[in-house]
């Protein structure tokens, strides 16, 4: 099965050369400030996309979807998946958009009780696992090299072993690595000038 794995477009998702695949997966942040306008044009690039099944998580750019719980409706064209879980294509998905507290961003959770309530939902026998942050110490590390990654997060990937790992988030961690039988992707397609330079990444499982 192959997935295509991307995040962190922020509205630019036209200007991204999406290879083929069987999944397509975004791990958030498809908008700039989660306006409904801005979630239906992704959505029509969604649409526009041969892919046979499209899987979606939002982001910390993503406000409407936190504040409206209309909002998810108008992405038509994906799965979308908030703390829930799917069965595609033989394969077992669950996504989530929370992230330690980022400024005033969507999507935040205080480091701690709270993450951790959220992370323990997170299934077993999981094949891919969609967050928008990262995990602590895998491709979370920003431009000062600080790793700002959340720790509970690491632990339950850590305990669950999902084939694969999708996030984002940090742009300039943009990679891929392999762990404890996890596959981890940081799949953002912007870099940290918000170009959408980075190349999505396929992965097959």
């Amino acid at each position: 099965m192959r997935i295509v794995c991307v995040s962190d477009t922020h509205s630019q998702h036209d200007s991204i050369v999406v290879p083929d695949g069987d999944i397509l997966v975004h791990a958030g942040d498809f908008s700039k400030r989660g306006r409904r306008a801005e979630i239906e044009a992704f959505d029509g690039w969604l649409g526009s996309l041969p892919h046979a099944h499209k899987v979606v998580i939002a982001g910390n750019h993503d406000f409407a979807l936190e504040q409206d719980p209309d909002a998810r409706n108008w992405i038509q064209n994906a799965i979308y998946l908030q703390d829930s879980g799917a069965a595609v294509a033989g394969l077992q998905f669950w996504g989530s958009p929370w992230q330690p507290r980022f400024y005033d961003w969507a999507f935040n959770l205080d480091r701690g009780p709270l993450l951790r309530e959220v992370w323990s939902r997170i299934p077993s026998n999981l094949d891919v696992l969609l967050t928008h942050g990262p995990p602590r110490g895998i491709l979370d590390k920003t431009d000062r090299r600080e790793p700002v990654g959340c720790d509970d997060l690491l632990e339950a990937v850590l305990l669950k072993r999902p084939r694969l790992h999708v996030f984002g988030h940090i742009h300039e961690a943009y990679g891929r690595v392999e762990r404890g039988g996890t596959t981890f992707v940081n799949a953002c397609s912007c870099n940290l000038d918000y170009r959408p330079i980075q190349a999505p990444i396929v992965v097959d499982l």
